[in-house]
């Protein structure tokens, strides 16, 4: 598929058929995602991938407050229908132990300004959603509750030192499913607006 193909058709899918996903899909995925740049190529990340059924169910059983999984709304059960879930994690030690190292420690090192680590692993989610439109799969980032981010780690074993940014759900579209979400409610920002060309304008 075209490049501004795959860009221009990349959206959050939120219901899925029960066509399974071939698993060269599923690992070129995954390939593509440790292709992400990551800081002093740190590359402090790991991907959970689930993609049996009683994994993905144990996902949703870790992931999700009871209250909710008690009454699941309409987002929840069109999500729970997905055969595949990737959990990107990233790792702060990871970084701080390569930044620590002689070509990169600096004496007048500062600190980090923003959290790379958790921005690589985002960008390696970014190109997880793209193989997904490039596959012909749809697929749809969402966050972790805080609160459920414990019980996930110890139902797949995740070390301590790796906190998910988000999950993916991955999968065929289902048949009647149609965008939705903010992006059909909330017109994309022109692009005068956002770019500033030589110098910040209002």
């Amino acid at each position: 598929m075209d490049f501004q193909d795959v860009v221009r058709r990349r959206r959050m899918v939120r219901r899925y058929s029960p066509e399974p996903v071939a698993p060269r899909s599923v690992d070129r995925l995954v390939r593509n995602a440790v292709r992400a740049p990551s800081a002093g190529f740190s590359q402090g990340w790991g991907f959970l991938v689930l993609d049996r059924p009683e994994d993905v169910a144990r996902f949703w059983e870790a992931a999700t407050p009871p209250a909710r999984a008690a009454r699941p709304d309409r987002w929840l059960r069109g999500m729970r229908t997905a055969p595949v879930v990737i959990v990107p994690f990233s790792s702060e030690a990871a970084y701080r132990r390569r930044y620590g190292e002689a070509d990169k420690a600096r004496a007048d090192d500062a600190g980090w300004g923003v959290p790379y680590w958790h921005v690589d692993a985002g960008m390696a989610a970014l190109l997880i959603l793209q193989t997904a439109v490039d596959e012909g799969l749809g697929a749809c980032f969402f966050g972790v509750p805080p609160g459920r981010v414990a019980p996930l780690r110890a139902a797949f074993g995740v070390p301590e030192d790796h906190a998910p940014v988000g999950a993916l759900t991955v999968g065929h579209p289902a048949p009647d499913e149609r965008p939705g979400g903010s992006a059909v409610r909330r017109p994309r920002r022109p692009l005068e607006d956002v770019v500033h060309r030589g110098r910040w304008t209002s």
